[in-house]
């Protein structure tokens, strides 16, 4: 008995030292429970509790912004005659783009780096420290955007959330940064897995896209936040908000070459999708205006674009779901086509021409200052390619066409093309449609898809750009520790210079009392003009005979220059290049900075490889 209140006293003052460890600005009671439990348990143990909390929070976060989100769109959608649609189809979208920039530049300061590159830019340059700001801004600025018409997707920010929960949760309890990491991508997960109540698609995701490039033996965390997440959804959310489908026909095998095809025609649309993007945004970016002038500019042409098609308000999602329950009438009524005699050339033309403005409406609302992703679009836009190929194919003659499946295996073949991610599509519209049977032609389509899309450019265009600079991680794992050293951690900047016209006694001198073996050569303006090694001086120093009389005698150009701003990666390949240990850097104007070694780059390379692999 004794024993036992000792040990029941030795844990309180272990208790009582935390807390004066940690702080009264530490003081919230659970913060308190959660350092002591840190201090407890195993690190698995923890990371698993912190799984749990974190899968929780992204979870809430994701169902709340779903739940807004859709709470306008009803709104908006039901509750308003047609004829009164048309007017918020004009003002809503624009509305959405501008407040969302007007809220970045005020409240948060410009600050608006968003997507899914965003979070692997802090895994990859900030050691996954993600600003405790996006733990909020993102769910507030899309909820304007998307909740208002604008034409993208929601996943994106739900994803940036839950990873700014999970880095923060992480920093509060002073985890190291691959746990870090860890908590991030279950964040990201969590909230994907909210979103669509799918967490099989949710780790995909994780592991597809955000660590890539980044070893992992433990992922447990990864499971219990997607369950946690996709659970929360399951409960909270209302069935209409969910994203299920429930009406599809039986896999067969007869139907493999509509699945080909589909998955050919896809791979192609998710191309032209992503080139329109990538030109809208070069477009933008190239206007002469304001931030504030170009939100208006792009919320004017989504509100015409809306105006004039209908779908193209929001997610899009109901639009998808009607495909599968044949309304697709119902849509066109709901369109300024519906003046035309509705015949199935004209449903034809109008998802045709649905298709093609879909990229320019999604690439006005993201980069014109409103935010959201691509997540919902590529989805919207396989599934109205899936519900369009089904019907050409019902034109031509053929019968018994699956056209549900056709929409929902379409949705995977986009997505997969589009964000470069054919598991997160495979699972997702699997678990979405509890089709699990339809694998098979999931699977033909996705893959197609995106083969065709690394055909056209092994990385996601997206994040092309960031990958040539270093500034996120990809499959390739040398090159991903290569880039995360910095050039300027490497640079000597107590390297030893002597100007070219010192007389050499002075240069000897230096030698004698040094401890370098390469020198810098330099003018009165310590501009470079050439260097010396050890080797090049030894014969001079024991021989008066052929002491030269002027350094620019023996000095000798380097073999290459280095810059500040070059990258080790580079670095390294001009040292192999050369065939040299030294090299010295300089600056714009040629004024000389220090030395840069092989041998320290080499040795910091191997600290990190051994860092990385434990």
């Amino acid at each position: 008995m004794k024993i036992h209140n000792k040990k029941k006293l030795l844990s309180f003052l272990k208790f009582k030292r935390d807390f004066q460890k940690f702080g009264l600005e530490k003081a919230r009671s659970y913060e308190l429970i959660l350092h002591w439990l840190n201090n407890r348990l195993s690190r698995n143990q923890f990371l698993v509790l912190s799984g749990i909390l974190v899968g929780c929070t992204a979870g809430l976060a994701g169902v709340l912004l779903k739940t807004l989100v859709h709470s306008i769109h009803h709104f908006i959608t039901t509750e308003v005659h047609f004829e009164y649609q048309i007017l918020f189809y004009i003002v809503f979208p624009f509305l959405g783009i501008v407040l969302t920039t007007s809220i970045v530049l005020t409240l948060f300061k410009g600050q608006d780096r968003k997507g899914i590159g965003a979070i692997l830019y802090e895994i990859a340059q900030n050691s996954s420290i993600v600003s405790s700001v996006k733990m909020y801004s993102q769910i507030i600025q899309s909820a304007i955007t998307v909740g208002l018409g604008g034409s993208a997707g929601l996943e994106s920010p739900i994803a940036v959330t839950g990873a700014a929960i999970g880095s923060n949760y992480a920093q509060t309890y002073r985890l190291t940064y691959k746990e870090r990491t860890l908590l991030l991508a279950a964040g990201a997960t969590a909230g994907i897995a909210s979103a669509f109540n799918a967490p099989i698609a949710g780790i995909m995701f994780a592991f597809e896209i955000l660590l890539t490039g980044v070893v992992f033996t433990d992922f447990i965390p990864l499971v219990v936040a997607a369950v946690c997440g996709s659970l929360l959804s399951r409960v909270l959310l209302q069935e209409d908000v969910l994203f299920r489908f429930h009406a599809r026909e039986a896999f067969n095998y007869r139907n493999v070459p509509y699945y080909l095809v589909l998955g050919i025609i896809a791979g192609l649309y998710a191309r032209y999708f992503v080139v329109i993007s990538q030109k809208v945004e070069h477009f933008i970016k190239g206007l002469q205006m304001s931030r504030l002038r170009k939100a208006m500019f792009g919320g004017a042409v989504l509100s015409l674009l809306c105006v004039l098609f209908p779908p193209l308000f929001g997610e899009g999602y109901e639009t998808v779901k009607a495909f599968t329950n044949g309304d697709t009438h119902q849509i066109i009524e709901n369109s300024l086509f519906r003046y035309f005699e509705i015949k199935d050339l004209t449903i034809i033309i109008f998802l045709i021409l649905v298709l093609l403005l879909k990229a320019f409406a999604t690439s006005f609302t993201i980069f014109s200052g409103g935010n959201g992703g691509n997540f919902a679009p590529s989805l919207f836009a396989g599934g109205t390619v899936g519900y369009l190929f089904a019907i050409i194919c019902q034109q031509i003659g053929f019968t018994e066409v699956p056209i549900t499946n056709l929409v929902l295996v379409g949705m995977a073949g986009a997505m997969s093309g589009v964000m470069y991610a054919p598991l997160t599509a495979i699972f997702l519209i699997a678990e979405s449609s509890s089709g699990y049977d339809l694998f098979i032609p999931l699977m033909i389509a996705s893959i197609l898809s995106y083969l065709i899309a690394k055909w056209f450019s092994p990385i996601s265009p997206e994040l092309k750009s960031m990958a040539d600079q270093g500034k996120i991680f990809t499959n390739k794992h040398d090159k991903n520790l290569l880039f995360s050293l910095k050039t300027e951690e490497f640079i000597d900047r107590y390297s030893q210079m002597i100007q070219e016209n010192a007389p050499i006694d002075d240069l000897f001198e230096l030698v004698k009392n040094g401890d370098k073996n390469i020198f810098a050569i330099v003018d009165d303006h310590k501009t470079l003009r050439g260097i010396l090694t050890l080797d090049d001086i030894r014969p001079y120093l024991f021989n008066a005979e052929k002491i030269p009389v002027t350094i620019t005698e023996i000095m000798k150009t380097p073999l290459a220059i280095i810059h500040p701003e070059d990258r080790p990666l580079e670095i390294l390949q001009i040292f192999d290049d050369t065939g040299v240990w030294n090299l010295p850097v300089v600056d714009n104007t040629n004024k000389f900075i220090g030395f840069i070694s092989k041998s320290k780059i080499l040795m910091s390379y191997r600290q990190l490889l051994k860092e990385y692999s434990d």
